[in-house]
């Protein structure tokens, strides 16, 4: 025999009105509009076939039988709330598996696990490499690191950093043999290119260079690749001014020109909007959006946001 169980939104509204004696006080709560609430009502009372409620004198009261029934089901919401609550301080611990691509996790995001360790030891954080990066929050990961524009369908995305690309040596190439004083001296030397040397002719067109050796240099797989062959004094790369931040930081790299390439897209923490309170996942949040916030207050890159 199957429960016959009234229309959930609507004894959401009609719990929230009783306890407030007022349809605007529980449109406020709800974030909906007044007319909602009364609508939503409505189709309880006509699903019950009672009256819940009369209006006297600018008052709403509840009839008798609204009173009985706020009386019955008024601890069922706040059970449910306790029982949430539960729920989420349980997922507050486990594993938490985290998807990004391979250069975001070696170059931005492994050098500062230690902190969230100390922070969370009891989330047990589990790091996955892919190439692609969306597309990869699967069921088998809790939160993933996408660079886009922050707009994919279903998920949330909080904006991590915005990026930009950025000429970057190491410091004995900028004083070597061939200094780097000028734009032109870039013609001096190899260019390195990441992916594909699309970059470094967007670079050259946006400040108005010709550089006559742009379609020569190597070109490497992955951002990480480019920017260790930069350190190991193989050529200038166009760096990703996130990825190579810790680089710069630490003397590995230096930029020789303040010139960078503007980039509409940012590095984005996302997840399944269903799961978006799960508690091992907002203190994930919360402390990586915490971290890239205090980055953003020391940056050695020119032109970033």
């Amino acid at each position: 025999m199957s429960r016959r169980l009234p229309p959930l939104n609507a004894v959401k509204a009609f719990e929230a009105a009783a306890r407030h004696l007022s349809f605007t006080r529980a449109a406020e709560e709800l974030f909906v509009t007044q007319a909602a609430v009364s609508h939503q009502i409505k189709a309880l009372e006509e699903h019950l076939g009672l009256k819940l409620f009369r209006r006297r004198n600018r008052s709403l009261l509840l009839t008798e039988e609204g009173q009985g029934y706020f009386l019955d089901i008024k601890d069922l919401f706040t059970q449910l709330a306790d029982a949430t609550e539960r729920l989420l301080a349980r997922s507050a611990t486990g594993s938490l598996t985290v998807s990004m691509t391979p250069s975001f996790a070696i170059q931005s995001l492994v050098p500062k696990l230690a902190r969230f360790s100390e922070l969370h030891p009891e989330v047990d954080v589990r790091i996955k490499a892919v190439d692609q990066d969306e597309g990869s929050l699967t069921e088998d990961v809790d939160v993933a690191i996408y660079f886009g524009r922050g707009n994919w369908p279903g998920l949330r995305a909080d904006k991590l950093r915005s990026e930009c690309l950025v000429p970057v040596c190491s410091p004995r190439l900028l004083n070597g043999a061939k200094p780097l004083r000028s734009i032109e001296d870039l013609s001096k030397h190899t260019l390195l290119h990441d992916m594909s040397r699309h970059n470094w002719k967007a670079w050259a067109k946006q400040h108005e260079q010709v550089l006559p050796s742009v379609n020569t240099g190597p070109i490497f797989s992955h951002s990480s690749l480019v920017l260790q062959a930069a350190i190991h004094g193989q050529g200038i790369a166009l760096g990703s001014s996130v990825l190579a931040r810790p680089e710069v930081e630490a003397g590995r790299l230096v930029c020789p020109f303040d010139k960078v390439l503007l980039n509409k897209n940012a590095y984005y923490l996302v997840c399944h909007q269903s799961q978006e309170d799960l508690g091992k996942i907002q203190a994930f949040r919360d402390w990586l959006i915490q971290s890239f916030a205090e980055e953003a207050h020391s940056d050695l890159i020119p032109g970033v946001e």
